[in-house]
Order: C-alpha cells, then structure tokens, then sequence
C-alpha cells in the first residue's frame, strides 16, 4: 500500500547562465527616492573638494553606493558586489580598493567631511518633507502636537582593535554612540537627524554630549521650526530617558525655548512622597491608547509641589508613574511596595498628567529607531580608525534616511510606510524583475507574480508625481 506524499517541492535542473533577470529590482524606489529628494545632486556639491577632478567615481557616489548596500541588506563595503552586479539599476560601482581609498580621504578630514555630509542631508530633507506634503513629519507640528526628536544611547561591541574603542559599563568593548531620531508617530518609523560615535566608555549622563547631539539634530530641521535667532520653539520636543535628566541639559534646553520630557531620578525620601499623595488620594490612571481607554494596573500624579525644585529652571513639572509588575518581573531598588516606580520631567504648563506620561512612554520608539539602524550598518564597524568609523555613521544615516524618505513619500498613509527593514528587503527590495531596451528607453518589467509588485509600481509612480507637482 503506497503512502500519500504529505508534500513535495520541484527538483528542477539548476545551472548558471546568461538571464534579463535583475536581483533587488525593488531598489529602484530607493534610486528614485534619490533622484526625487535631490539627495544625490547636494551631496555631490558637498563632496567635490575631496573629489579628484578625473576621478572615475566620485566620492558622493561611492558613498550613497555604501548606504545603498546597507539597505538591501549588506554589512561591509565588500558587499557592493550587490549593486556592482546590476549597472542598469545601479550604475557603475566602485570596486572595493577604490572604496577603501576613498573612505581614507574622507576621513583625514573627517570634521569638515562630516559638516558637508549634514548639509546635503538638511537639504535633500527639507525637500523630501516638500513633497510628503501633509505626511511630513512637520505638516501639524504645533505647541499641542510638537516634533518629538528622541535621544538615547546603544553599545555597539566589536571584536578587534579599533580605535577609541573601549570597555563597556556592560562589560563588553566598544562603541557608545548617542543617537538622535525623528519620530514619525504611530503613522510610519522614524528618521535619523544625528550620530555622535563616542568610545565605549563614554559617560551616559553626559550633559555635553547631549547638547552636542541635540545641537546637530536640530539644524537636520527646516529652517522654518526654529525661531528667527536660531533657537528652537515649543513645536520641537526633545525627549529622552533618565540619562538626559541633569541640571545641565535642563538648563540648556529651557534657554533654548524647547520643549522637554526627560527621565528624572527621584531622591531618597520617595516612599514618604508616595505615601502622601496616596493619602490624598492623588493617582489617576493612566492611558494605555488616548483613544482606547486606561491601562490596567498603571497610574501617575505629580509631584511637582512635593519636591525642592529651587535650583531647577522655572516650570519644570516631575510626573510620577506607578504599575504593577509584569507576572515574574524581578523588583528593583526603587520600587515601592510591589509597584514600580518610574518618573520624568517636563516644561509642558498644560495637558492632562495621562496624556503626558503616555507621550513620555512612546520614547520606547526610539528603541526601534536604534534596532532599524543597527540593521542597516550601525551594528558593525568595519573600519579600523576611530574618524573612518565617524564617516560610516554618515553613511547608516543616508541609508536611514532613504528609507524613511521613501516611505513617506511613496507609501503615504499605506502600510509599507511602518515595514522595517528586514520586510522590506523580503517584500520589496528583493521582487523579481527583467530590464530590457525598448524604443531608446530602459523598461524594468515587474513580475507580476510576485505579491507586492503593485505596491512597487505604485510607490514609484507616487515619487514621480510628487516631483511633477512641485
């Protein structure tokens, strides 16, 4: 008696042979995001100083090849062998010791490399947020609904000799960059403004490095959200978790006329503040969604009027929050008769205590931010000087930058505008394609078989458009 076969893949003959066939053809949104938002044109402006005048492959180029490569999914600048293999898409690409060379000019000047880089960003930005339109990041932002730049620091560990590479507080080695993202909201991910590479034992309550970092971020901004002497304005909130909430980089952003929610470290008598506001009966629920009603177990009140604020900037409120454990979540130090206690500070004179701490909460966004770059080149150094390694943070944030450009522009309110990296490579990037000649024009046919091929289509029709109307 024969058994069923429960299933079965084909065997088909497999050899190696001339095709029209073109790997990661979804990377023409990418090229197109590239042509639309100018991205291309400023940096090669920018870069022509330490370009050679008969140079085959100008260092703007090799560059947005690295971040090109870094989006489809390589790690090193080896990897663009995945573009090499593609002129029709991609263009000619340097070969790898070309690449080398230029990543070791560019870095023998790395401040004024760096300074050329952020301004091609700042511009081909303002123009990407042109053409998103009332999906731009800055369409709505008001006092009520500001710009939310998010600050927070990783550990990148390597496993050789770099340079400025440290020990860890973690006991690892290696990097503490400190990063700056543009929140996007729950419509979309985020887009980088600023990453300051620090050596592996950088402090994290560094006051400085915060400004640093902040300062860089915010001239990433249209011209438009700062006020007329360059400072910025309650449209721009800062947010950040425990690490931000010193004196020094309080004082700094309430001279700068921005908006603020940081983490705050409560002092010792806690318990004695939390025992009063229970006898008042102060707590009030928190928010799971604003939209969706309260969050099981989890309250806030203030304790502005509790503490001794006096050496602090005027109008700083301290929100506390309380929650139960998770089931198995270990206690720790700060927490309060089996609650867990956390609090943050913010200059924000109105608004309800829930809604602030939900806007507080969503700082965890930042976490994704950070997961995303690392996907796309940050979780890795494959440069051995400490100022190459700087250079190769620019390069993670024109991959970033692409991609976030690309979402909001080309996929609007769709859902492909949240897909992260990995799934976009598989749903997207990675389609199958042919390239063929007709009538002097290069046609990229789509399989149509493959499941997103419309959204493909239609995404680069939007960038199209887009650049038409303006």
């Amino acid at each position: 008696m024969s058994h069923p076969t429960l299933f079965s893949y084909p065997r088909p003959r497999v050899d190696i042979s001339e095709v029209p066939a073109v790997s990661h053809a979804g990377a023409v949104l990418l090229t197109d995001t590239l042509h639309s938002t100018g991205l291309a044109h400023s940096l090669r402006e920018a870069l022509d100083p330490w370009t050679k005048p008969l140079a085959e492959h100008h260092a703007a180029k090799v560059l947005l090849d690295l971040a090109m490569t870094l989006t489809v999914g390589g790690e090193v600048a080896r990897d663009t062998d995945l573009l090499r293999c593609e002129p029709g898409l991609f263009g000619p690409v340097a070969s790898a010791p070309t690449i080398s060379r230029t990543l070791t000019t560019l870095a023998e000047d790395a401040p004024a490399v760096i300074e050329a880089i952020s301004r091609a960003r700042r511009a081909a930005r303002e123009r990407a947020w042109t053409l998103a339109g009332d999906h731009s990041p800055a369409a709505q932002a008001s006092a009520k609904a500001p710009l939310v730049i998010d600050l927070d620091a990783t550990l990148i560990n390597v496993h050789s000799e770099k340079e400025q590479a440290a020990p860890t507080f973690k006991r690892g080695f290696g990097y503490h960059p400190l990063c700056a993202f543009l929140d996007h909201g729950q419509a979309g991910t985020g887009e980088p403004l600023a990453i300051a590479l620090r050596p592996g034992n950088a402090g994290s309550n560094t006051a400085s490095d915060h400004i640093t970092v902040t300062r860089q971020a915010l001239a990433q901004l249209p011209p438009a959200l700062r006020a007329r002497d360059g400072r910025g304005s309650k449209k721009i909130l800062i947010r950040t978790d425990g690490a931000g909430g010193t004196k020094g980089f309080i004082d700094w952003l309430t001279t700068q006329r921005l908006g603020y929610s940081v983490g705050f470290t409560l002092p010792a008598h806690t318990p004695d503040l939390l025992e009063r506001i229970d006898r008042a009966d102060a707590w009030t629920p928190a928010y799971d969604t604003e939209d969706d009603g309260i969050r099981d177990g989890a309250w806030v009140a203030e304790l502005t009027g509790l503490l001794d604020l006096t050496s602090w900037p005027e109008g700083m409120r301290v929100i506390v929050r309380k929650e139960r454990p998770h089931p198995g979540a270990q206690l720790r130090i700060t927490d309060h008769e089996g609650m867990r206690i956390t609090a943050f500070a913010t200059n924000a004179p109105r608004g309800q205590l829930p809604v602030l701490e939900l806007r507080h909460r969503r700082r965890a966004r930042c976490e994704d931010r950070i997961r995303n770059a690392k996907d796309m080149g940050l979780m890795k150094f494959p440069l051995q000087s400490f100022a190459q390694n700087q250079v190769w943070c620019q390069i993670v944030q024109l991959a970033s930058d692409l991609v976030a450009w690309m979402q909001t522009i080309a996929f609007t309110s769709d859902d492909a505008r949240k897909w992260e990296p990995k799934r976009l490579r598989a749903r997207l990037f990675e389609i199958p394609a042919t390239l063929v000649r007709r009538c002097r024009h290069k046609v990229l046919h789509l399989a149509r078989h493959a499941p997103e091929a419309l959204t493909v289509l239609t995404g680069v029709n939007r960038l199209r458009i887009a650049v038409a109307q303006t």
